[in-house]
């Protein structure tokens, strides 16, 4: 069985992102033999790297300066075979959240360095959201492809109207959730692209 790991890059509750993401993990449910998991970066410990290299000379496949709470993401982001990382856009970019633990995945390069391709068979898939129609999510889901293409992995898009990604329109109210709801067209492509994303990995293992 294939897995996926959704990774909300928002430090908001009740968060439009990880509404957004939930709704992909149950259509990626749908396609069947998918396990998901999904980790909300709100709230967690984790510095970000000072590109030091101690992980790199060391071969660690992660980091050995900081034990915070970064140090249980590693298993689950290696054991993974698919991704769906969602961030609202701040500032025309990332969360500082995502920033950081897209920083803290330098270890890869100590197995990365010997073999590009190891991670060529995982898929990635991105989200954005933003409380302006064109607020900032192409750019941010760039953000979020350019990482996956720095590891190997290989990523995917959606159909016409979501061709890099997953773009929701929020607008600004108490209740950020009840307003990406009414983004029926955003909510529809990032569902499409959580099956496209499950079933090319399903059709894997034929």
């Amino acid at each position: 069985m294939k897995k996926i790991l959704f990774i909300c890059g928002s430090p908001r509750k009740k968060s439009s992102t990880e509404y957004a993401l939930r709704e992909a993990m149950k259509a990626a449910e749908e396609v069947g033999d998918i396990e998901t998991e999904i980790v909300l970066l709100r709230g967690r410990k984790i510095n970000p790297c000072i590109h030091c290299d101690k992980c790199v000379r060391e071969n660690s496949d992660r980091c050995t300066v900081y034990k915070d709470d970064m140090v249980e993401l590693y298993d689950k982001f290696y054991q993974a075979d698919g991704y769906f990382i969602g961030s609202p856009v701040y500032d025309q970019n990332l969360t500082p959240q995502l920033c950081a633990f897209i920083s803290r995945m330098r270890p890869t390069w100590s197995f990365l360095k010997d073999d590009h391709n190891v991670m060529r068979h995982k898929l990635g898939a991105a989200l954005a959201s933003a409380m302006a129609r064109n607020g900032g999510q192409e750019k941010t889901v760039d953000a979020i492809l350019s990482f996956y293409q720095t590891q190997g992995i290989t990523t995917i898009g959606g159909k016409a109207g979501g061709y890099n990604g997953a773009m929701l329109h929020v607008k600004w109210s108490e209740d950020p959730v009840a307003t990406v709801q009414e983004d029926t067209e955003g909510l529809e492509v990032t569902r499409d692209l959580a099956k496209k994303l499950a079933i090319m990995l399903t059709e894997q293992s034929k």
